[in-house]
């Protein structure tokens, strides 16, 4: 079962054809992946520093004003 080379070629050239397209995806989908992931950091990283800043402050004090009733 000896193929043609010209089908074998043929063969071969639409399947790297088909890896390059998969590896394009791949590569905008990290690529996607790595923004959100970047920006999660941030938003944790922010996060920490908030809940930080609100350990430190005395339990008196937050970012409400005490009801009228005080």
């Amino acid at each position: 079962m000896t193929a043609d080379p010209d089908t074998r070629l043929d063969a071969l050239e639409t399947r790297i054809a088909h890896q390059d397209a998969t590896i394009e995806d791949l590569n905008r989908i990290v690529t996607e992946q790595w923004g959100a992931i970047d920006l999660l950091t941030r938003h944790v990283a922010a996060l920490r520093e908030r809940v930080r800043e609100m350990a430190e402050r005395p339990a008196a004090t937050g970012d409400e004003p005490p009801p009228p009733h005080y």
